[in-house]
């Protein structure tokens, strides 16, 4: 009796284990990102390119990003999160590598390729968590996912400023990044990837349409694919010997992912995380100058409450679960209420008479972006849990993301002529939208849910 507690208490400890983990990639991955990205306008400056040509340069990585996150995603829930999250790694750690050997505009543009089609790391991640977690435990480790690489994204920009002031910084701090992007993937090399097929499977072993399929490790010569029969062990045999077939079989598996999630009911879903995106995006823009031409405040002032901005919210992401125990578990609502708070936050914003109602509206503001952000990866999870395809479901949510970030600092800078408050404004315009159709969508939500626990 004692025995079996004892291997009782081991298996419960060990998936918080490589919880903790998880949690470090994501760290590491936007710590080594965050040192690079304030130091790339002044890099590409420092070739001599004009700032049209800067400006084209900087949207590659956005485009590329729209265009890779579903189907990376999507490979990921075809190849399993082990090959995916190692290929992407590795492919970000070559991108910065190769950043640091940029001595040219063309190298750097070329460099920029590779981190702008793999560098999905954390959705993997994200993807993974959602596979070895139960639902009821979801939001907790996502929010807590969230703090620990907001953690990594307050560090880093330290570390590049202070590598930066040696001579050849920016190319130190590439390599830099590289080096962490690799000792990543090593640890996600070394990661029980057993233990995590295990744990996917008894957290869905309940569930109607359970996957003998591991998604989350390799095809190797015991496992080709699923388990049903010898017949299909032999066809999954050849495929892996034949790398034409097995990419073929890829693709067709990635189309197939993508056209499921295409034609699921998870519009209204992903257009309130593209309308809150615009809002939050267009509340950071030009922020600094927003309050030098406002307040006459100094950019060195400007950097302190940024700051302070982002420590708050890389704290909350550790009352997510808290927030989720309060509302029993009903994201819909926590999202509506978020939602609500932070159109507010961006209103006080965008009519504040002192640096003081900027500051109140900073303090509360990171910390209903990060719940939201939470809620609105839960929902996604939640209502396209019928496709089984937790990656191109996370994957999907990210291009529309990246959406955000095409037309943000272009409604930015046609408001900014209007004036300093127009950013601001339109965000709040924004999230009211989102917010009426949360408010029309959310019972139908609620319905849903009852119904999916009735089953």
């Amino acid at each position: 009796m004692k025995h079996s507690e004892c291997n009782h208490f081991h298996e419960s400890k060990r998936p918080a284990w490589i919880i903790k983990c998880i949690y470090m990639v994501g760290f590491m991955d936007l710590f080594g990102v965050s040192m690079i990205i304030p130091l790339l306008s002044h890099h590409v400056k420092a070739l001599g390119a004009s700032p049209i040509v800067s400006g084209v340069v900087g949207s590659t990585y956005g485009v590329l990003q729209l265009f890779s996150s579903t189907l990376v995603g999507s490979w990921s829930d075809v190849v399993g999160r082990r090959s995916s999250l190692l290929t992407c790694l590795l492919l970000s750690a070559f991108g910065y590598g190769l950043l640091g050997m940029s001595t040219s505009i063309a190298l750097f543009v070329l460099a920029r390729i590779p981190v702008g089609l793999f560098k999905h790391s954390l959705s993997i991640c994200r993807a993974l968590l959602s596979d070895i977690v139960s639902e009821t435990e979801r939001p907790l480790v996502m929010g807590h996912f969230n703090a620990a690489s907001s953690v990594g994204f307050i560090l880093g920009p330290v570390v590049g400023g202070y590598l930066t002031e040696q001579e050849g910084g920016f190319y130190m701090s590439s390599f830099v990044c590289a080096v962490i992007f690799l000792l990543n993937a090593g640890l996600v090399w070394m990661l029980p990837w057993t233990e995590i097929q295990n744990q996917h499977l008894t957290t869905n072993s309940n569930g109607k349409n359970r996957q003998t399929c591991d998604r989350l490790g390799n095809c190797d010569a015991n496992h080709h694919g699923c388990t049903v029969s010898s017949k299909t062990h032999r066809s999954a045999g050849s495929l892996c010997k034949d790398w034409g077939n097995m990419a073929l079989l890829q693709l067709t598996s990635v189309g197939a992912h993508i056209r499921i999630v295409a034609s699921s009911d998870l519009w209204d879903v992903f257009l309130v995380r593209l309308l809150m995106a615009l809002a939050i995006m267009l509340y950071h823009s030009n922020f600094s100058l927003a309050m030098e031409e406002r307040f006459d405040l100094k950019p060195k002032v400007t950097g302190y409450m940024i700051s302070y901005s982002s420590m708050l919210g890389a704290l909350a992401g550790c009352l997510v679960g808290p927030m989720t125990r309060l509302y029993r578990g009903n994201m819909s609502a926590l999202l509506l209420h978020s939602t609500a708070f932070t159109c507010t936050l961006i209103f006080v914003y965008a009519s504040a008479g002192s640096v003081w109602n900027v500051l109140l509206s900073s303090t509360f503001f990171a910390i209903s972006t990060s719940v939201g952000r939470t809620c609105i990866t839960d929902l996604e999870l939640q209502h396209g849990g019928s496709v089984k395809a937790s990656g191109t479901l996370i994957g999907a949510g990210q291009s529309v993301t990246a959406v955000g970030r095409i037309l943000a600092p272009l409604l930015s800078g046609l408001t900014q002529e209007i004036s300093p408050c127009g950013p601001p404004s339109l965000g709040v315009l924004l999230a009211l939208t989102a917010l009426v159709l949360l408010l029309v969508r959310t019972p139908k939500w609620a319905k849903m849910k009852w119904k999916k626990a009735k089953e």
